[in-house]
C-alpha cells in the first residue's frame, strides 16, 4: 500500500525503487505517481559501507556507469542518479574520487542536463502521452 499512501499524502514522485534507468509511471488507487530512477549502484552508502568496496572502486564504477549510459541517451532518454551522503563520500579522504566523478561528467555539460529528482519529475509531468512507461495512467 506504500504508492496508494504516497499518493494520497499528496507526493507526485518516488524514488524507493532502482527498477529502471527511465522514469515510469506507477498506478495507485488515487491516480498515478511516478518513479524517479535511484541508483544502487551508484551510491556511496551502499557501495563503502555495505559492500565495502573503495572510494576507487566507487568512482570508476560510477565513470564507466556514466559513459556507458551516456552512449545508450543517443538512442533513448535516461537517468543517471547518483546518491551521495555527506557521512560517506563527505570524509576527506574520499573526496578525491568525487571530485574525479564530477570533474568527469561535467566535461560532457553541452550534452546532459544536471537536474535534481524534482526537476525530473516535473518535466516528466508535460511530456506526452506514450513518451514514459505507464503514462497511459495519467490522468
Amino acid at each position: 500500500d506504500s504508492l496508494d499512501l504516497l499518493k494520497e499524502a499528496g507526493y507526485l514522485y518516488m524514488m524507493d525503487w532502482p527498477v529502471d534507468d527511465q522514469p515510469f509511471w506507477f498506478r495507485t488507487r488515487n491516480g498515478p505517481i511516478l518513479s524517479v530512477p535511484y541508483p544502487s549502484e551508484a551510491n556511496d552508502s551502499l557501495a563503502m559501507i555495505t559492500r565495502r568496496e573503495s572510494v576507487r572502486d566507487w568512482t570508476e564504477n560510477v565513470i564507466d556507469n556514466f559513459d556507458e549510459m551516456l552512449r545508450q541517451s543517443e538512442r533513448q532518454p535516461l537517468v543517471m542518479g547518483v546518491a551521495l551522503h555527506t557521512h560517506v563520500l563527505g570524509q576527506p579522504f574520499r573526496l578525491k574520487g568525487l571530485r574525479r566523478v564530477i570533474e568527469h561528467v561535467v566535461r560532457y555539460r553541452d550534452r546532459i542536463w544536471l537536474a535534481r529528482p524534482g526537476e525530473i519529475a516535473d518535466y516528466v509531468a508535460t511530456l506526452p502521452r506514450g513518451t514514459v512507461p505507464g503514462d497511459a495512467e495519467r490522468g
